[in-house]
C-alpha cells in the first residue's frame, strides 16, 4: 500500500497548504492531524522545491530562428541569460523540467540557480513566452543576480482571513495580484500576505496598509504618497451604505 500511497503524496505535495499549518498551534489538528505530525511533509516540500528550481542548462552556439526551432523539436527550450554587466549568453534546457517548474507560483518570484556547465548561477526570471495555443514554454529569459545587489521583482499577493467579513455580506474586491519590490535576493519573498481579519464594511487597504517582510520595500510607496496603490475592498452588499460604494468606485480609479 504504502508504494501506492508516496508517489501520490508527493505529487500533491506542493499543493499542501503548508502555510496554514504554520499559523496553527503544535497542538492544534489540521486535516485531522497534529502540526508535528506535518512537519515532515514540510520539509519534504522545502527540498522538492529547491530541487525544483535548480535547473541544468548547456550553452548554445547555434542561434536563429531555425535552430531554436529545431531545439524545440527535440522537447528543449532556448533561452537567454543576462545582467550584472557581463555578455549575454544563450542557453538550452529541458522543456520537461521547465514546464514542471514553471507551474509553481513561486518560480516567478524566486531566485532559481542553473547549472551552466557545472557552474551554478544564481538569477532571476524576467520574461516567458509561450505557445499561443500550445501547452508549451517557448522561450526563457533569465536575469543574473548578486547577492550584495538589490534587486526589483513582482511578488504576487495572498489575500488571508477574509472569512470574517465575507461571512458579514461583504464582497471583497482585489485590486492587484502582485505588488513590485526592491530588496536583497536574500530577502526576496514568494510572496505576499495582505491580512483581512481587521478590514471593515466599505473599507479599502492601500499598500502603506501592507505588512512587508524586512529587507522589502514597495517600488510604489518609493515614489510618494500619490502612489499609494488600493490593494483590495470590502464592498458592502447591495442596498448597503453609499460611503461604501463612494469607496470602491475611488479604488477603482
Amino acid at each position: 500500500m504504502a508504494s501506492v500511497i508516496m508517489p501520490r503524496l508527493f505529487y500533491l505535495l506542493p499543493y499542501f497548504p503548508f502555510e496554514m499549518v504554520q499559523r496553527k498551534s503544535a497542538d492544534t489538528l489540521v486535516f485531522g492531524r497534529k502540526k508535528q505530525d506535518l512537519i515532515f511533509l514540510y520539509n519534504i516540500r522545502v527540498f522538492i522545491m529547491t530541487d525544483l528550481f535548480t535547473l541544468d542548462a548547456e550553452v548554445r552556439t547555434d542561434l536563429g530562428k531555425g535552430a531554436s526551432r529545431r531545439l524545440r523539436h527535440a522537447n528543449k527550450v532556448p533561452a537567454i541569460l543576462y545582467g550584472e554587466g557581463q555578455e549575454p549568453v544563450s542557453l538550452t534546457l529541458e522543456h520537461k523540467n521547465v514546464y514542471r517548474a514553471q507551474q509553481e507560483e513561486a518560480f516567478y518570484s524566486h531566485v532559481l540557480t542553473l547549472n551552466i556547465a557545472g557552474k551554478p548561477v544564481e538569477c532571476l526570471i524576467k520574461d516567458m513566452q509561450r505557445h499561443p495555443f500550445k501547452d508549451v514554454v517557448m522561450h526563457l529569459d533569465f536575469m543574473r543576480i548578486d547577492a550584495k545587489h538589490a534587486i526589483h521583482a513582482n511578488v504576487p499577493v495572498h489575500f488571508i482571513n477574509e472569512e470574517n467579513i465575507a461571512k458579514a455580506g461583504a464582497t471583497i474586491a482585489h485590486h492587484v495580484t502582485e505588488i513590485a519590490i526592491t530588496c536583497l535576493p536574500k530577502d526576496l519573498p514568494e510572496f505576499i500576505e495582505v491580512d483581512l481579519a481587521s478590514i471593515e464594511m466599505g473599507q479599502t487597504l492601500h499598500l502603506s496598509d501592507v505588512t512587508f517582510p524586512s529587507g522589502v520595500k514597495s517600488d510604489e510607496l518609493a515614489k510618494g504618497e500619490s502612489h499609494d496603490q488600493a490593494v483590495v475592498t470590502a464592498n458592502a452588499p447591495k442596498g448597503g451604505n453609499d460611503d461604501s460604494e463612494e469607496a470602491t468606485e475611488e479604488a477603482a480609479e
